[in-house]
C-alpha cells in the first residue's frame, strides 16, 4: 500500500504511519502533506480512496472532513468533484432505499460543511427536502402513514447529524436550522407513536408501561433538545477542524446539488388493518430501526455517559460492525479505539448483544456478534470478559421475560462463547437451578446451554467442566449414539432375521431394485408395510450411522427403497417416528437425518407438521422436555426454510426472465423492423427497380428475425413454467402454513382454558410468575428464591407446568409469525378467516397478531 493511502486509512489511529501516537493535529498535518504531494500524479485515485474511506470508516468523519477542508483551500476543482460524487451517491442511495448510505452520506455532508466546504444553508435544503418528504408520508389525506418507518428514518438521518454539526449550524444560520427544528416537531405532532409490539427482546410485563414510553425517533429528539440546552456540547465527535479554524475560513464553501425523495407508494384502493399491515411490514423491512436498546446493566454502570454521547457512541459502534463485517480482528480493534474520553465497555456490550437479540433478525449471522465478543475478550483481557459475565448474569436473571427466539440465540452463542474460553464458566452459581421445576426458564437454559455444549465438544469434556457442581450432571444429555432395535434376537425374532438379511444385501452391493423386489414380494406379503417400513428404516440407519458421510450414501443408494415404502404422508409420518425412535440419544442427528431426507424428498413438510403435532409428541411438550421441543421446532424450521429458499429462488428466476423477455422482444422488434426496412427498400438489378436488398442480406435479415422470435417465444415458455411453479409452490406454502396454524391453535386451545381464563386481562402472560412471601418466613429460604432487596421479601419460580407449556408455545407462535412475516401476510386474509377468528382463544390471537406487528384490543 503506498504511502498517502495507508496515512488515509490509519489517520486517528495509533499506528506505525504516525509514530504510534494519537494527536490529531500531526495526524491531519502529516496526511495532508502526503496527500498534496500526490495530487498531480493521483487525483482520481485520492478521491475514490477518500470517499471510500469516509463511507466505510464513519467514525474518522471528522478528520476527513477537515482534511477536505484543508485541500479546499488549494484544489477547488478535486473539492468540488467529490461534491459531485457525493451528491450523486446520496441521490442514488435515497432512490435505493440504502439506509446506510444516505446516514453516512448526511453525516460526511455536515461534517464538510463544519470544514467551510459546503455552504451551511445548502446543508439545509437537504434537510428540509427530507423533513417535506417525511410529512407527506404521514399526511392521512395526501400521503401513506403505512409507510411511515421510510419518513421516521428521514427524521432520524436528520437528528443524527446535528451532534456533528449543530454548533455550527445554530451560530450561522440560527434562523434556518429552527425553522427545521420547528418542522421536525410539526412532524412528531402529527406521525403515530411506534410501539415495539412483538419485536421487543424483554415481554412488556407491565402493559401500562407502553402508554409513558418513547419510541426510538421521540427519544432521539429529546437527547438533541438536552444537547441544544447544553449549548451543542458534548465529549464524543471530536472536533479537529477547530485546530484549522483560521485557515479553513479562507476556504471557498460550495452549494451542494439537489436532491430528491423517491415517490411514495400508492395507498391501497381498499384500505383494510390487512393492506395496511401489510405495506407497514414492507416498508419496516426497508427500512428497519437500527437499535432496540437492552439496558441490561444497572444505571450505575453508564451513569457517567451522557443520553446524546450514548448515542453517538452507539453509532460509532453498529458502523464499525456493519462496514468491517467481512475483517472481524479489524473490527475489534476499532471499537476498542473510538474517539472519545471516557470509557464505554459496558455500552459496547449492550450495543453488541441488542444486535445478537435484534428482532426479527440481526444485520449478520449471530455467528459473526460470536466472533467479535470473543476478540474483544481477547484485546480487552482485564475489562471486557468481566462485563460479557456481567451481561450473561443480567440476562439469565430476566430469562424468563425474554423473547422465546431470543433464548435459543442466547443459548447458542452462549454455548460457543464458552467453547472458545475452555469451558469455563461458575456453574456453582447457577446450582440452585436444579431446586427449581423442570420447566423453569433458568433449570431449561442451563440445560440447553450443557447440551449446545455436548455438540461442540463431547459429553466426558463437558461433564469434566462441571466438576465443581457435580450435582448439574444432572442437566447432561445422554450418550449419543444409536438405539438399533435390531443390535439383538431380544426383541423380535423375525424382523431381526429380516434386518440381518438386508444389511446382508447392502453389504452385498444389491441394487435399490434389488432390494424393492425383495421388500415387495418377500416382506410386505407376509409381514405388512408396517414391519417392513421399521426394518428397512432402521437398518440403513444402523449402516449410516457411522459417520454423516454413511448416512448421505446410505440415502443415495437407498433413498429409492424408502420412497417405495412411504409413498403417502401415513407412512411418512411412520418413517420420521422411526428415525426419532433410532436417534433418541443425539437430538441433533435426529434433526440432521431427518432434513437430509427432506432434501431427497423422502419426506413432506406437511408430514413434518402432522408427526410434530402427534398426540405422543404432544405428551413430551407436556412434560417439559426442552432439549427434545428444540428439535421439533429445528426440524420444522428447517421445513419452512427449504419451502421459503425455493419460492425466492423462484422469485428471483421470474424478475430475471421478464428482464430477459424485454429485452429479447427489443431484439426480435429490431431485427423485425430491419427486415422491413429491406423489403420496402428500392434497388436496381439490371437497370430495373426492384423491392428489397439483394439475396443475400435479405436472407441474414430473414434468420436473425426467425433467430430472435424463436428466442423470445422460447423465453416467454421458460417464464410461463416459472410462473406456474411459482403458484404451485405459493399453494403448497399456503397449505403449509395454514396446517401449522391450525395445528398450534387446536393444541393451544385445547390447554389455554385449563392454564389461563378465557376472556381475562391478557397481561397475564407473565404475571403470578413470583409469589411474595413474607420476609420473616424466610430466614431459610432455598437458593431457587431470589431475595427482592427493594421489599424484603423473596421471588419463587411458580408457574404451573400447564401454564409453563402454553406461554412456551405462544411464544414459538410468535417468532414463527415474526421470521416467515414476509411469506404470511399474502395470506393474511384466509388466516383471519379459517384460523385466527373471532372465537380463537385471544393469547393465540394476540401471538400471531404480534408476530406480524399488528395491534389487537384485549
Amino acid at each position: 500500500m503506498s504511502s498517502w493511502r495507508s496515512l488515509i486509512l490509519r489517520i486517528g489511529e495509533k499506528s506505525p504511519e504516525y509514530g504510534g501516537t494519537i494527536d490529531h493535529k500531526d495526524h491531519i498535518d502529516a496526511c495532508f502533506g502526503a496527500v498534496r504531494r500526490e495530487l498531480e500524479h493521483s487525483e482520481d485515485e485520492i478521491l475514490t480512496f477518500l470517499l471510500q474511506c469516509s463511507e466505510q470508516l464513519p467514525h474518522k468523519i471528522p478528520l476527513y472532513g477537515t482534511l477536505i477542508g484543508l485541500l479546499n483551500l488549494e484544489n477547488e476543482d478535486l473539492v468540488k468533484k467529490i461534491l459531485e460524487t457525493t451528491q450523486k451517491s446520496l441521490q442514488d442511495a435515497l432512490d435505493s432505499g440504502d439506509c446506510n448510505k444516505i446516514r453516512i452520506s448526511m453525516r460526511f455532508l455536515t461534517v464538510l460543511m463544519c470544514s467551510k466546504v459546503v455552504q451551511p444553508s445548502s446543508l439545509v435544503v437537504v434537510f428540509e427536502t427530507l423533513l417535506s418528504c417525511a410529512a407527506t408520508i404521514v399526511d392521512d389525506e395526501k400521503g401513506n402513514p403505512s409507510w411511515q418507518a421510510r419518513a421516521d428514518f428521514y427524521i432520524t438521518c436528520i437528528l443524527s447529524c446535528l451532534p456533528w454539526g449543530g454548533s455550527e449550524l445554530v451560530e450561522q444560520i440560527p434562523e434556518e436550522i429552527e425553522r427545521v427544528m420547528v418542522g421536525i416537531e410539526a412532524y412528531l405532532s402529527i406521525r403515530r407513536r411506534v410501539s415495539d409490539v412483538g419485536l421487543s427482546v424483554f415481554e412488556n410485563i407491565n402493559k401500562d408501561k407502553l402508554h409513558v414510553e418513547q419510541d426510538f425517533v421521540e427519544d432521539l429528539w429529546g437527547r438533541i433538545q438536552d444537547l441544544s440546552k447544553n449549548s451543542w456540547k458534548l465529549e464524543s465527535v471530536p472536533r479537529p477542524h477547530l485546530l484549522y479554524e483560521a485557515q479553513l475560513v479562507a476556504g471557498k464553501s460550495h452549494d451542494f446539488g439537489a436532491i430528491s425523495c423517491p415517490e411514495q407508494p400508492d395507498t391501497p384502493e381498499a384500505l383494510t388493518e390487512v393492506s395496511f399491515g401489510r405495506q407497514k411490514h414492507e416498508a419496516e423491512l426497508k427500512y428497519p430501526q437500527r437499535i432496540r436498546r437492552l439496558n441490561i446493566f444497572s444505571a450505575s454502570k453508564t451513569e457517567d455517559v451522557q443520553p446524546i454521547d450514548r448515542f453517538v457512541v452507539e453509532e460509532y459502534l453498529l458502523d464499525v460492525l456493519f462496514f468491517l463485517n467481512g475483517c472481524r480482528k479489524e473490527c475489534a480493534a476499532c471499537m476498542v479505539g473510538l474517539p472519545v474520553p471516557f470509557r464505554y465497555e459496558y455500552l459496547m456490550a449492550e450495543t453488541i448483544f441488542s444486535q445478537l437479540l435484534l428482532l426479527p433478525q440481526p444485520p449478520f449471522k449471530p455467528m459473526y456478534y460470536t466472533l467479535v465478543i470473543i476478540d474483544l475478550c481477547k484485546s480487552l483481557p482485564g475489562a471486557f470478559p468481566a462485563v460479557v459475565a456481567g451481561a450473561v448474569r443480567a440476562l439469565f436473571d430476566r430469562i424468563s421475560e425474554l423473547d422465546m427466539e431470543c433464548r435459543t440465540r442466547l443459548i447458542l452463542w452462549f454455548s460457543h462463547h464458552l467453547s472458545n474460553f475452555q469451558f469455563i464458566w461458575p456453574w456453582e452459581e447457577w446450582a440452585y437451578v436444579l431446586e427449581l421445576p423442570k420447566w423453569a426458564p433458568q433449570r431449561v437454559f442451563v440445560q440447553e446451554v450443557l447440551d449446545r455444549e455436548v455438540r461442540l465438544s463431547y459429553w466426558d469434556k463437558v461433564k469434566q467442566s462441571i466438576e465443581g457442581t457435580s450435582a448439574l450432571e444432572e442437566l447432561l444429555p445422554p450418550k449419543g449414539g444409536p438405539d438399533f432395535r435390531y443390535s439383538s434376537e431380544d426383541e423380535d425374532k423375525t424382523e431381526y432375521t429380516l434386518s440381518t438379511e438386508l444389511n446382508g444385501m447392502v453389504k452385498g452391493r444389491k441394487t435399490a431394485r434389488d432390494v424393492i423386489i425383495w421388500v415387495e414380494e418377500s416382506v410386505i406379503p407376509v409381514n405388512g408395510v408396517e414391519v417392513a417400513l421399521r426394518v428397512v428404516v432402521q437398518t440403513l440407519l444402523d449402516i449410516g450411522s457411522k459417520s454423516f458421510t454413511h448416512l448421505i450414501t446410505v440415502l443415495e443408494r437407498y433413498g429409492q427403497v424408502i420412497a417405495k415404502i412411504c409413498p403417502n404422508e401415513e407412512t411418512q409420518i411412520m418413517l420420521i417416528s422411526e428415525v426419532a425412535s433410532f436417534w433418541k440419544n443425539s437430538a441433533q442427528t435426529t434433526a440432521i437425518t431427518i432434513d437430509r431426507m427432506m432434501g431427497y424428498r423422502l419426506i413432506s413438510n406437511l408430514a413434518i407438521v402432522k408427526w410434530v403435532f402427534s398426540q405422543s409428541n404432544l405428551d413430551l411438550f407436556h412434560t417439559s422436555d426442552r432439549l427434545w421441543e428444540s428439535v421439533v421446532l429445528q426440524i420444522l424450521r428447517n421445513a419452512l426454510n427449504k419451502t421459503y429458499n425455493r419460492i425466492s429462488d423462484l422469485r428471483k428466476e421470474i424478475i430475471n426472465l421478464k428482464k430477459n423477455v424485454v429485452k429479447a422482444e427489443q431484439s426480435a422488434a429490431k431485427a423485425k423492423a430491419e427486415l422491413d426496412a429491406a423489403e420496402t427498400k428500392l434497388m436496381l438489378v439490371d437497370g430495373e427497380p426492384v423491392v428489397g436488398e439483394n439475396p443475400a442480406r435479405m436472407k441474414r435479415l430473414k434468420s436473425n428475425a426467425a433467430t430472435t422470435k424463436d428466442d423470445e417465444l422460447s423465453i416467454r415458455e421458460s417464464l410461463e413454467s416459472k410462473q406456474a411453479l411459482f403458484a404451485r409452490a405459493l399453494e403448497e406454502n399456503q397449505a403449509l402454513f395454514m396446517s401449522l396454524y391450525k395445528k398450534f391453535r387446536d393444541v393451544l386451545m385445547e390447554r389455554l382454558d385449563d392454564a389461563f381464563a378465557f376472556g381475562e386481562n391478557e397481561n397475564h402472560e407473565h404475571e403470578a410468575m413470583a409469589v411474595d412471601v413474607d420476609e420473616e418466613d424466610n430466614e431459610n429460604q432455598n437458593p431457587a428464591m431470589d431475595m427482592d432487596k427493594e421489599n424484603g421479601t423473596s421471588k419463587r419460580y411458580t408457574t404451573s407446568e400447564k401454564q409453563e407449556w402454553c406461554l412456551s408455545t405462544l411464544g414459538y407462535v410468535k417468532a414463527f409469525s415474526r421470521q416467515y412475516a414476509s411469506e404470511i401476510w399474502p395470506h393474511m386474509d384466509k388466516l383471519e378467516e379459517e384460523i385466527v377468528t373471532e372465537s380463537v382463544h385471544p393469547l393465540f390471537r394476540k401471538a400471531v397478531y404480534s408476530g406480524l406487528r399488528l395491534h389487537i384490543d384485549g
